[in-house]
């Protein structure tokens, strides 16, 4: 089989976050920038190699003075730390389409294996460019501490305000690459 290179349609895909909030809701956030690039056959996904690159200084959870906190030294450090990668280490099949990616994650100049749980949606041709289009979806919850970012305060109520796993999520529209 012949593995194809499915690079990552940023505006058609999106990489987003929660975090428990002073331990009764949930902070979201996105990534506005990243790319990635999928070099797989989708028959044979367990062979496939995947990298993804993220500039976190384009986080967004809707509000600027949370979003300056985060790529401070407290969280991110975006001055010493610009970007997150992920590159995968290892596939495997859990059924029809559901897959185990296992991959290095570097944050904050850290490096951790994690496992993403990923759904290959399929592929279709695209109407407007007649390309092939390939979706992908997944999810993965990692500890924030892990990753150096342990900046937490307590809250007045008991507690703190932040829990440490954060959960990623995304929804990926790959484009097969001519």
């Amino acid at each position: 089989m012949t593995k194809t290179v499915w690079n990552v349609d940023t505006i058609h895909s999106e990489i987003g976050f929660s975090i428990k909030h002073m331990m009764i809701s949930k902070a979201k956030g996105r990534f506005n920038s990243f790319n990635g690039k999928i070099e797989a056959d989708l028959d044979q996904f367990t062979d496939a190699n995947i990298q993804f690159t993220i500039d976190v200084n384009s986080i967004d959870t809707r509000n600027k003075d949370r979003d300056d906190h985060l790529r401070s030294a407290d969280f991110f450090n975006v001055e010493n730390y610009p970007t997150a990668t992920f590159t995968s280490t290892d596939i495997q099949k859990k059924s029809d389409n559901q897959y185990e990616v296992i991959g290095d994650l570097t944050l904050r100049g850290t490096t951790k294996t994690v496992t993403l749980d990923v759904i290959v949606a399929g592929q279709s041709k695209d109407p407007m460019s007649g390309n092939m289009v390939a979706g992908f979806s997944g999810e993965t919850t990692i500890s924030r501490k892990d990753f150096g970012l342990t900046w937490n305060t307590a809250i007045e109520t008991g507690g703190v305000l932040l829990g440490d796993d954060v959960k990623i999520s995304f929804e990926i529209e790959a484009h097969k690459q001519a």
